[in-house]
């Protein structure tokens, strides 16, 4: 039985009858006709009047759509009542908005929905930017003003516990489906609240997928996937949205269902498939200002849950010198992320992070660490086309004087671009016998390295 009675709707106080509901308005036959009011004017006051007639208690109880049909109606009740003319998709589009409102985070649930969206970037109530296929467009998706963003911003950051306001300016936050939230309000944000949202990808791209996609070439793949199989230290490096958190999951799939994989991260974006894993995520301060649980905090904790392999979302500062000690100290086959235009550039944050964390330790010293720890550097870029795509896979070698030295496995180079716009190339081919030439024999598959090598260079 419906909740709703065609003459009632949500009251103040619950359901009311339809008595209760004649007397705070007027009969039809007095309600005011809209002659020559503007179609979004009448959707406003529509809006209005049946977000008043809503009691919030009543609203929590109902699922998501029973309350569409409900509010469906109420719209319909209401529109004829005051002679606002609306056809049945206008009703339906109104009251999903008001749902949306109310149950979720309005007018961007439709962008969190569409698989085809990668990232929705909000700059005020009036510019909503989606990406889809690497290509940053703007969508036809409004707020109604300024206040109306505000409390969809507001209401993500009370879902974490936080709080975002002139005094409290900025926050990170997740999703209930795992997707990435940065939020900064005015006054650091001078056209008003912006709201980035990095969105979680339901389903996980395997190796043969990225192929498919013209990522990388099957032999490029091949390898990749031996890295991984043998246990090497591996790096991922690459710009913002460049498939860094899309390349680690794919090499993921490689680790062995018997291995305890214990991962750090600042956002839990991971999609690991092993029976075996611990997931660690950091926690930002209280509003009182503590509390905080850092990445180093959670890498060190980490290294005393026995694991088998480390996993680190991303290095992003002191954490970089514990990610080697992991790497240095048994855990092989661990891997991160890290922002860096090239593979050369990676080793340089590398070191670079490390001397941020106080460490007081020569270049010298940290080089020869990073030596002993990473093994192979995979660099993903954005290309102009939307297209992401492998562009290198560098080996460290070892140390030359004070240089760490590196071999090029893979380089893309760029031939031109079809018809269609897309950027045609091949990979440049190292002949040279890897370092690591010992640990694919321990495990079996020198042979299959050479095979996937060779085809690769014909």
């Amino acid at each position: 039985m419906s909740m709703l009675q065609p003459s009632s709707g949500f009251g103040r106080r619950g359901i009311s009858p339809s008595s209760n509901a004649s007397a705070a308005e007027p009969p039809a036959e007095h309600a005011p006709v809209l002659r020559a009011t503007a179609p979004s004017e009448s959707l406003t006051e529509l809006r209005a009047m049946c977000l008043a007639r809503l009691e919030p208690a009543a609203v929590a109880a109902l699922p998501h759509d029973r309350l569409a049909t409900e509010v469906e109606r109420l719209i319909s009740e209401i529109a004829t009542d005051r002679r606002i003319h609306l056809n049945a998709r206008e009703q339906r589009q109104l009251a999903g908005e008001l749902v949306n409102d109310m149950l979720g985070l309005g007018p961007l649930e439709q962008l969190l929905e569409d698989d085809t969206i990668a990232d929705i970037m909000v700059n005020g109530p009036f510019k909503v930017f989606v990406e889809r296929q690497g290509k940053v467009v703007l969508s036809n998706v409004r707020f109604r003003d300024e206040g109306h963003l505000a409390n969809i911003c507001q209401r993500i950051a009370v879902a974490v516990g936080r709080r975002i306001d002139e005094s409290s300016p900025m926050v990170d936050a997740r999703l209930k489906d795992g997707s990435r939230v940065n939020i900064i309000f005015p006054p650091l944000a001078l056209d008003g609240p912006c709201l980035s949202i990095r969105k979680f990808g339901k389903k996980s791209i395997g190796f043969a997928k990225l192929v498919e996609y013209g990522a990388m070439t099957k032999q490029v793949a091949a390898v990749l996937q031996i890295c991984a199989r043998c246990r090497l230290n591996i790096v991922i490096s690459g710009g913002t949205g460049s498939g860094k958190t899309t390349m680690m999951n794919a090499l993921s799939t490689m680790i062995d269902p018997s291995e305890r994989i214990v991962t750090v991260e600042d956002a839990a974006e991971l999609q690991l498939q092993q029976p075996h894993i611990v997931r660690l995520e950091t926690r930002p301060p209280s509003l009182e200002g503590r509390g905080e649980i850092t990445q180093r905090d959670l890498v060190r904790n980490a290294l005393r849950m026995r694991p088998d392999r480390i996993i680190i979302g991303e290095v992003r500062g002191g954490e970089a010198f514990d990610m080697l000690q992991a790497m240095n100290t048994g855990h092989d086959g661990s891997m991160s992320t890290i922002h860096s235009n090239t593979t050369r550039d990676a080793l340089i944050r590398i070191e670079n992070m490390v001397q941020m964390g106080n460490m007081g330790l020569p270049s010298q010293a940290i080089r020869t660490q990073i030596v002993g720890a990473v093994n192979i550097i995979v660099q993903v870029e954005r290309h102009r086309d939307g297209g992401r795509r492998v562009t290198q896979v560098t080996e460290v070698c070892g140390m030359e004087a004070d240089v760490i030295t590196l071999n090029d496995i893979f380089q893309f180079e760029m031939l031109g671009e079809t018809s269609g716009g897309r950027i045609r190339g091949r990979y440049r081919v190292s002949k040279a016998r890897p370092s690591f030439y010992q640990q694919l024999v321990y495990f079996g598959l020198e042979r299959a390295w050479t095979a996937a090598m060779e085809e690769a260079a014909e």
